[in-house]
């Protein structure tokens, strides 16, 4: 079996608990059409890509062509896209399920984004995500990201309940490790002088400020950040093992998973 390609600190925190979720939809078998928005480098789409017939959108050229290399390494039939989902996707394409990982705090009208990937989900269809946990702790590492907010579980549980989502389950997952590393991203952002200034935004592009702009090509870039080289995969793999087997309490955490079926 071709070696999976690696995957961050978090990235792995947040697998251990998106990959049982996964079962719980597909058995078995398999999960069916696949859409991941905001597919990065293709660390989590080479996954997904093995359980279901995947495509894998993203922003930003060039993460898109790093994540057809390693959709080709692993001897998938996935593809990977570059472009807007709305731009690159027939307009009747429907999916079983769409992913969308650390993409939502990225988007400022969240709503709306999930209210149009309920629209790309066939009736009973899944959507599967990943956010920053508890928005008192919104920092510098945030704002280098491009991230617009973090989130609680009732404020996701709302989010979706109001956009038409059911059978919803929205836990934490990451602690203990995941607040080291997150502290570790705070500190080397405001070394790089990021702060903790959310832009001031609008929601016409046609009214953007050079703060707004760069805040943009945050969020493009921010699928290569503290991406490990495939030389670190089994460094991260290794790293997280005992963080993995302990399965904390899901009470608290660095980040939340939120699954939800449409209708």
């Amino acid at each position: 079996m071709p070696a999976l390609p690696p995957l961050s600190f978090n990235a792995w925190l947040r697998w251990d608990r998106v990959e049982p979720l996964l079962d719980g939809i597909g058995g078995e078998g398999s999960l069916g059409d696949v859409l991941e928005i905001g597919a990065g480098q293709g660390g989590i789409g080479t996954r997904l890509a093995s359980r279901g017939r995947y495509v894998g959108v993203d922003l930003d050229a060039t993460s898109i062509a790093r994540a057809r290399e390693r959709l080709a390494r692993a001897g998938t039939d996935g593809r990977a896209l570059h472009g807007h989902y709305d731009e690159v996707l027939d307009p009747d394409a429907r999916f079983d399920l769409v992913c969308a990982f650390e993409v939502l705090e990225h988007i400022e009208d969240d709503a709306a984004a999930v209210r149009a990937w309920r629209e790309r989900l066939r009736p009973g269809g899944h959507l599967l995500l990943s956010v920053p946990a508890d928005p008192s702790r919104y920092a510098e590492a945030d704002s280098m990201a491009g991230h617009f907010r973090r989130y609680d579980v009732a404020a996701m549980t709302a989010l979706l309940r109001a956009e038409g989502y059911e059978d919803l389950r929205v836990e934490y997952y990451g602690a203990p490790l995941g607040y080291a590393l997150e502290r570790a991203r705070n500190l080397l952002a405001r070394r790089r002088g990021f702060t903790t200034a959310l832009p001031s935004g609008a929601a016409d592009p046609s009214d953007a400020t050079p703060e707004t702009e760069a805040f943009d090509t945050r969020t493009r870039s921010s699928g290569r950040l503290f991406q490990p080289t495939d030389a670190m995969g089994p460094l991260t793999r290794l790293g997280t093992a005992p963080f993995r087997a302990m399965r904390p309490q899901t009470r608290h955490g660095a980040g939340l998973i939120a699954l939800a079926r449409r209708a």
